[in-house]
Formats: C-alpha cells, structure tokens, sequence
C-alpha cells in the first residue's frame, strides 16, 4: 500500500508529523474557548416596543396587532408569538430551520418602518437576533450585586445611575461580553409635578402644557453667509431643567402664567416597579450577558478582575461593594474535569485490558500512541472549524478513546501474524497492512458516515448533538490514518518478535471450532438465525422505555419563581413577601440551621419574581429544595411559587415542560376553561407543577373612566385631549425627552396624588371655554377588572398552561395522558372556534423525533449502500446490516438496566448513541465477513473459510470491543457534575457492543453459512466467491 510505504520508506516524516501533531494540539488546547454546551442558535427574532403606562389592552390594539398584520407572511415563519403587557409589547418571531436570519431580520426591519405611526410617548420597537425570554444555556454569564457599604447614606436604587454608568461603560468593554443589565430601581426622569387647582385656578389647561413643554426643543436653520464667513443659525429653544419653570403657559390680566407658578420641576428616579436583595442587604442586580462563541472562562476571568477592581477603586470611593452571585466557572470545572478525569480514566483501562492481550509494554506502547495523536488531531480540527472545549466535544473525545485502538489493533494483529512466520520487519509491516488496509478503510467509512446525517441537523438538538459527531468521526478518521502510517513504521523499527506466545494461540481455535460447530446442520443454523433476528427486535420493542427531550443537567441551586396578586405593588411585595423570606432565610445563610447558604438572592420585577437560593454543601440540594418549598416560600396568600433546582439548559423545567395552549377568539371564555383544565391536569398527573405565567382571571384592578362626549364637545375639547389629561393626571403623560449632553431623561407631567376614585373625580380641569369643571362631568368612573396581560399566538388570544411533569414520569407519558385523558375534558370546555395545542418542549420533542427517524433511516440506507460498493455484494452488505438489531438491542437493555439505580429515559441525546452504534458494531462484521471471502478466495470450503475467519479475527475483534467498552466504563459509572448529559448516550453505546459482540459470533457464522454446500458436496469445486474489499473486478 502506498501510504504505508511512503512512511516505511520516510520515517524521519512520519515522526516529525508526529511532533507536528502534539505541538499544533497542545496550541488549540490553550485557545479553544471553553463553555459548558455548544453554541445554540436560534432562528428567532425578537422586537420589544416599550409604551410607558399603557394597559395590556392599548397595547394589543395600538402595537400588537399592526405588527402582526405587517409581519405576518414572513418567508420561513413558523410561529408568531406576542405578549401584550403593562408598558410594553414582546413579539417572538421563530422561523424554520436554515433562514437566512441576517437577510430576514432586514425585511422584519422594513416592514416594521413601513407600519403607522406610534403612539406619541411609545418608544421605537428594539429589534434583534434571539429570544425576548432568553433562557439560553450559554446567555447569562454571571450575575453581580451591588450592596451599600456600612455607613453608606441609602438607599441603594438612589446609586443606580451611577453604577450604571460606571459598570456598563467597564464591563461591556470586555472583549466576550454582549451586554450588562440591571435590576433593581428606575431610571431618573424629568418630572414636572403641577398642583391641578392651582392650575385650575389659574385657567391653565393640562394638554396646553404638554404641548409647550414638548415643543420646547432646539431648531437648526441652516446657515447664513455674512461677508467672509459663514455662520450656522440655530435656534436655541430647549430649555435647562432650572430654565423650564420660565416656560410661559398662558397670560392673565397682563401677566404671564409661568410653569413654576403651577408645577415644581426636577430630576428624581421613576416610580419604583422592581427590587433585589442579595444576602439579606438591598442590592441592585447586575446581569452579565456573554456574546456568541466567547470563552467563558477567559471572559468570566477578565469580569472578575474588572469587578474587584471596580470594587476597590471606584465602588469603595462611592461606599458601594460588589459581590458575585451565580458563577458558572465552578460548575464548569467540576463538570469539564469530571469529564476529563472520566477520559483519562478510560484511556487507562484501554490501554489496559489491551496490555492484557498483548502482554508485551512496547507493542501496548506502541498501539496506546494512537490516543494523544488522534485527540490532538481532532483538537486541532476542532479549533479550525469554530468549535469550543465544552461538556459535550470532551464526551465525544471520550467515547472515541476506545474506537481510536481498534484500526491499530487489527493492523498490529496483522503486521505480528507476518512476523510469525518469519517475514523481515519492513516486509511484515507492509503486507499486514495491504492485507487488513481495504477492511480497516471500510470499517473506518461506515463509522464516519453514519454521523453525516447529524452533522446536517440544523435545528437546536442538532447543533447540540454537532460536537459529538464531529469529534468522534475526525478522530476515528485520524486514527485509520495513524494506523496505515506511524504504526507500520514504529512496528518495523521497534516491535519485538514473538509477541503472541503459542501456548495462548489454541483458545481462539477452540472458539472457532465451537463456534462453527454450533450452527451445523440446515435446521440448527435456521433456529440460530431466526431466534437472533426477531428476539432482539421484539425484545426492545417490549423493553424501549418511554421518551423525554433532553437529559436533565442540573445545577447547585434552587431557582424558585413568585406569581403576585394582580395589583399589587412594590412596596406590598417587599412588606408582605421579600422581607419575611429574608427573615426566614437568615439562620441558614449563618449557618444556625443546616443546610447552611452560600448565598441566595429575591428579585422582584414587573410581572413576578424570582428567587435563587444556593447551598454551601452541594451534596444537600435535595434538602433544600424541600425546605425552600414547604418553609421559605410557604404561607403567602394569593401568592404562588413554584421552585426547583436549577437547570442548566436555561428556563423553568428540566428539558420535560409541557405547555398547554388554549385558543379561541373569546378571550373571557377561555380563563375559566384554563383554571378548569389546571385542575384537571393536576388531578390526572399527581405531583406535577402546572402553571401559568399569564393571570387566569380577569382581576387587575381597573378604574375604568367612560367618557361624556357630549360634555366634553360642549367645553371645547375632543377625547384625545381628555385622554391626555387622564395620563396627566394619572401615572404622568409622557411630555417629551430632555438630553443634557450626558444622558437623555424623559420628560413627564404628572398631577398630585389622589387615594380614591371620588379624590379623582373632584379633581378641577380648566376647559377652552374658559369653564373650569371637577373630572366626574366629563367621565363617568367605574371601578372594575381587566387583564393584567395578554397573548397571542400566530394571530390568535391564547392561555398557556406550563405543565412540569412529577418525577419519574417522562415527557411522552405525560404527553399521552394529556392528550388521551385531559385534552378531551378541556376541548368540552372551550368555545366553538377553541382549540388545543402543545408545545415547549413536548412541541421540539415531536419534531426532533421525526427528524430522529429520518436521520435514522438515512444512516442505514447510507452505511448499507456504502458497504454493497465497498464489498461489491449487496448480499454481504445485508449480511453484515443483520447484525444491527443486536446492537439496538443491547442499547435498550442497557437502559433499562441503568434505570434500575437511577431515573434514566430514552432522550433524544442517548437516541445519538444508536446511530453511534451502527457504526461501531458493523467493524467487527466487516473483519469477518471480509476474511472469510478471502479464505474461500484461497480454496477453502464455506463451513472452513468461517471457521479461519473466526479463528484469525476472534481475537482482535475482542480486543477492539473490550477497549472501547473499557474506554466507556467511566462515563457510565462514575457519577458527577454534567455526567447526566452523557451517561445514558454511553450506556446505549456499551449495551450495544455487548450484546452484539457476544451474539454476532454466533449470528454471522450461521448467516455466511447459508447457501452452503452439502458435506458430500463440499469438496466440489465451489463456484466463485464475492470478492474481497477492494479487490478488482
């Protein structure tokens, strides 16, 4: 073979390509990026148009719904989802896998220039790659909280401008950091707080104001010419904050009506809508948000030494500290070594059990060199492709540990069997490998191209899986390369003689002969056959076990979320629910009671809130969780939390969340065909958490003003302008922005506090016609309920149910009992036009399993097509494809089996292990279908040629299949941080192998013995045999 002479004929080459190898791999060590997953993107669009103080109602009239009619029609739109809350519009657009997203996001751009105008105090829309709901493994980098110093005047929020100045500027610098955001306070504004009598008094009128004070804004003019210069002419007719209360507004009696004759103006924060607390102090929370394909551990390093800096220079100097709360470096290493340490682990016992067959230190040396060469190679691969050093690419290269030894075995096997009998050393190491080269080129074929349909999985379980077909396919090709290469030419220089001792040579003929002697005779070859065939095909359809999304891949914390009665504000929240938490919290955070707190963290925001809760000692979560639900979060009425511990794939639930969708035109009508169907679901699925994020009744306390329209014709105004008035006199109409040449407030007027709906009433207006009358003439007041927020899905008013379904319970067993028991119930339930949808998820889950099949189906047409052109017998091809369900097979038992000691199901990562077992178990068929050929090519008869071949491969054969499963050990049984993610893919791959390995001596001789010639037959001529791999035509 010409490859492998080239290196016998240079082997100076071959070592400095060795070298080449380490050194370029020891590089692409030290800069590849290193993250918990791979990168995952999306195909998702996000657009937030922020509308201060409007109902979730104006929200979906004024701002939802021409954003849906303009977007709608996208081309690869697959879902439209929209969220109508207070102060603001959250719209998801999730399109079909492979749109190009940089050109779509330049059309959602188009189209949303093209819709009407705003609202005159709604922001422009913020549009961007990625999810409103973020979630993401990989988005949050760290979390951070700002605390006031003992001493330190307070409180906290009154620093936020500061910190945010100072922090955003600093940390987003940070090469790897996309963005900072902030918890806690609100922004300062501009407020001009007016007495409404004395502006009453004064016949000024509220929509007069908001349009001066508006239109007060500087104006360019051009320029003007003026002899040899030329000058711009601007207008200066913004005013300062301490020029604005000089605002003229009306003129009485010869005298101007200036604003600060009815209104006070100054800077000061917005009404406070969130709060945080770290460690029991109140904190503002900073959210450290990573950019795409960053190293997070470099970034998160370079973070850390900015925030101490931070909080020893400018911080300290302020009276402020910082401290870190969520840090995923330390599970990273635990999780990244554990990993490594199960690779080394494993490369031990390859390299072991190999000892154990060769017996001799230099030619276990010399086949255990191909581990560092293909791990290195593929590090290398990996960095020039764009990939990071994460918890799944470490598992792939674990996984291929095994599968790296078994072309060297086989051609050490060859190359030794020359030396035997008596060849030179150049001339073993080339006939072994010319002889086993064309079985070892296929072998190595089928194992990478089975991973050519998970390569081209472009949805987000296939850029999860990429990694792990990538790594194991480049270092099962580097190592058939090693093989046919470095191995020839080391074994020619250094390989001893004799290295398999004659005594040991019978047991591998004594298991030919019996294996060979147990399928004699048509009939016992036909039991053999049909028994290996259907048992394991019906056996793991008995024993599949039920099917789940993603494995769970859990972290050290409790993360819990709050749903408050509608209505109620900060201050209640912070009075009635936080401060008794932080009571509760307390002795555990000093350690007075067990499990003693690392720290914990309550933030509180509009909407809800959240809180995240760690252990000192890890080992105790599970006894945290229980105390964290029955005694910190217990107790609070018309408060509901729901907690546990936090996952590291991003959202609530642990890759098994269901939601239910509810739709109709009939909004009201499907609230209570919601709370119905909560109870009902809880009822048919016991312990499960079912929840909603979205209010199921219509309760947000409403005073709904009904306007007088021929009251307000009759003084002068239109409803517009009483709308305006209402704002005023409200929350505060948005009047315009002020920019200092630092920073830009919005300017707001707002009235004097009123405590009642007859307070707000009484309130005097000045009118155009000159009449000043209480607000009761010109609206009627009623106190009533309204939705605290409304969504949409694709265009339609929709209730989402998020089922989290009980432990021990997959997502398909959940998923059955919903649709088979509770669905009907709830279809009963709903209004003519209703329907019923699921997704989360359930929804990925059903897709991911029809592209699973396809790929499936794919990688079986693919191995077997490939392996008819490698043999030229599609009869051999078929051969060796029988042996398949074996494997599949032992995956299952080997499920099965692990779920006896720990809660393990069929998810779509272990679902990779099957495809990674059609590759690997085909090898050891190859070997020996490839051999007998070549003994019936020698003159042998069938029934002898099987017998050689069992007899000359039953060796490397075990050899191979024992490393790899020895390699494999570690990631099945030792348990740690992350091992969840990769366990059940390598018990799949360890059943399979062996149970095929065992059977498939049994299976495959009896299946190349069929056709064979009678024994009184059997010394005829035979006629001629299929050729051997590689053999011409």
């Amino acid at each position: 073979m010409k490859l492998t002479q080239a290196s016998l004929q240079n082997p100076l080459a071959v070592a400095l390509a060795v070298g080449l190898v380490f050194v370029l791999g020891v590089v692409s060590l030290s800069r590849m990026p290193v993250q918990l997953f791979p990168d995952i993107d999306e195909p998702v669009i996000s657009i937030f148009t922020a509308w201060r103080a409007a109902a979730p109602a104006e929200v979906e009239a004024q701002l939802i719904e021409p954003q849906e009619r303009a977007l709608r029609g996208l081309p690869g739109l697959e879902e439209l989802n929209a969220f109508a809350g207070p102060g603001g519009a959250y719209v998801n657009l999730r399109f079909a896998v492979g749109t190009d997203m940089p050109r779509t996001l330049v059309d959602v751009v188009g189209r949303m220039n093209q819709l009407p105008p705003l609202p005159r105090d709604a922001e422009a829309p913020a549009i961007s790659l990625g999810d409103n709901g973020g979630g993401g493994p990989n988005e949050t980098l760290s979390w951070f909280f700002v605390q006031l110093r003992p001493g330190t005047p307070g409180p906290v929020e009154s620093y936020r401008r500061d910190v945010e100045e100072l922090l955003r500027g600093r940390l987003e610098a940070i090469p790897g950091v996309g963005a900072v955001n902030f918890r806690a306070g609100a922004p300062d504004e501009l407020r001009i707080e007016f007495d409404p009598y004395r502006m009453a008094e004064l016949g000024v009128q509220i929509p007069s104001v908001v349009a001066l004070a508006g239109a007060a804004d500087d104006v360019s003019a051009g320029f003007a010419e003026l002899g040899r210069r030329q000058y711009t002419l601007r207008f200066a007719g913004r005013y300062d904050p301490a020029e604005l209360g000089g605002l003229v507004l009306e003129w009485r009696e010869g005298r101007p009506v200036r604003l600060e004759d009815v209104a006070s103006i100054h800077v000061t924060r917005g009404d406070r809508d969130s709060l945080a607390v770290q460690n029991g102090n109140p904190a503002i929370g900073v959210q450290v948000i990573k950019e795409p394909g960053a190293d997070v551990l470099g970034t998160l390093a370079a973070v850390k030494d900015e925030v101490a800096s931070l909080r020893q220079g400018p911080l300290a100097a302020m009276g402020l500290s910082i401290e870190q709360s969520f840090d995923p470096s330390v599970f990273i290493n635990r999780a990244v070594g554990m990993v490594t340490g199960n690779l080394l682990l494993g490369v031990l016992l390859a390299v072991g059990v190999l000892w154990l067959f060769l017996r001799q230190v230099r030619a276990t040396l010399l086949v255990a060199l191909a581990i560092p060469v293909c791990v290195l190679a593929t590090l290398v691969v990996l960095l020039a492709t764009g990939r990071t050093l994460n918890v799944i690419s470490i598992a792939g290269i674990a996984f291929a540990v095994g599968m790296t030894l078994d072309a060297a075995i086989v051609m050490l096997e060859a190359i030794v069997a020359r030396r035997e009998r008596g060849a030179p050393p150049r001339e073993a190491a080339l006939a072994g490998a010319s002889q086993v080269w064309p079985a070892l080129l296929a072998s190595t074929v089928t194992t990478v191209i089975v991973f050519l349909p998970v390569l081209f999985m472009r949805n987000v379980e296939g850029q999860l899986f990429a990694d792990l077909a990538m790594t194991i396919a480049v270092a099962v090709g580097v190592s058939l390369v090693t093989a046919a290469t470095v191995l020839p030419a080391a074994a020619a220089r250094w390989l001893r003689p004799g290295l398999r001792s004659r005594q040991r040579r019978p047991w591998t003929e004594r298991l030919a002969t019996r294996l060979v002697a147990s399928t004699d005779g048509h009939g016992r070859r036909t039991a053999v056959i049909a028994g290996l065939l259907a048992a394991p095909v019906a056996l793991a359809w008995l024993l599949l076990p039920p099917l789940d999304y993603l494995p769970p891949v859990k972290r050290d914390a409790i993360d819990g979320f709050f749903q408050f009665p509608p209505g109620m504000n900060v201050e209640a929240i912070e009075r009635e629910v936080v401060d008794p938490i932080v009571g509760r919290l307390e002795p555990y955070l000093r350690g007075e009671r067990e499990p003693a707190l690392k720290n914990y963290y309550v933030l509180i925001f509009p909407g809800g809130g959240a809180i995240g809760v760690r252990p000192a000692d890890p080992a105790r979560i599970d006894e945290l969780g229980r105390i964290v639900r029955e005694e910190i979060t217990a107790g609070f009425p018309d408060v509901q939390v729901f907690s546990q511990q936090g996952n590291l794939f991003g959202g609530f639930g642990d890759g098994r969340n269901i939601e239910v969708r509810l739709q109709s035109s009939d909004f009201e009508s499907l609230l209570p065909a919601a709370r119905t169907a909560q109870q009902v679901i809880r009822e048919q699925l016991p312990g499960a958490q079912v929840q909603s994020f979205q209010p199921l009744e219509l309760s947000e306390p409403e005073l709904r003003l009904y306007p007088d329209d021929r009251r307000i014709s009759e003084l002068g105004w239109r409803r517009s302008d009483l709308g305006t008035v209402i704002r005023a006199l409200g929350d505060g109409a948005w009047v315009g922005e002020h920019f200092d040449g630092e920073r830009r407030l919005d300017m707001i007027l707002r009235g004097g506090a009123w405590d009642s709906p007859e307070a707000l009433a009484t309130l005097p207006v000045a009118t155009p016609s000159g009449a000043v009358v209480p607000l009761g003439e010109l609206v009627r007041i009623e106190a009533t309920v309204g939705a605290g927020g409304l969504r949409r899905v694709d265009g339609r008013r929709t209730v989402g149910l998020n089922v989290l379904p009980p432990p021990g319970m997959s997502l398909q067993q959940a998923m059955d009992v919903l649709q088979l028991e509770v669905g009907p119930q709830l279809q009963a339930l709903l209004p003519a036009d209703g329907s019923i949808r699921y997704a989360g998820d359930a929804g990925s889950l059903a897709t991911a399993l029809e592209n699973m099949r396809g790929n499936l189906a794919l990688a079986l047409v693919v191995l077997f097509l490939l392996m008819a052109a490698l043999f030229r017998s599609p009869r051999d091809s078929l051969l060796v494809m029988l042996t398949v369900p074996l494997a599949g097979f032992g995956g299952v038992a080997g499920i099965r089996l692990l779920d006896l000691f720990g809660h393990q199901t069929l998810d779509l990562l272990t679902m990779v292990g099957f495809i990674i077992l059609m590759g690997l178990v085909v090898n050891n068929a190859i070997l020996l279908v490839d051999r007998t050929r070549a003994g019936e090519r020698e003159g042998l008869d069938r029934r002898e040629a099987v017998r050689v071949a069992l007899a000359d491969r039953a060796r490397p054969i075990l050899a191979t299949s024992l490393t790899t499963l020895f390699g494999l050990m570690p990631l099945v049984l030792v348990p740690g941080p992350g091992t969840a993610l990769y366990r059940g893919l390598a018990t799949v791959i360890a059943g399979g192998m062996v149970v095929n390995t065992v059977f498939m001596l049994v299976l495959l001789p009896a299946l190349l013995r069929l056709g064979e010639a009678a024994p009184a037959q059997a010394r005829a001529p035979a006629a001629a045999p299929a050729r051997a791999i590689g053999e011409a035509a």
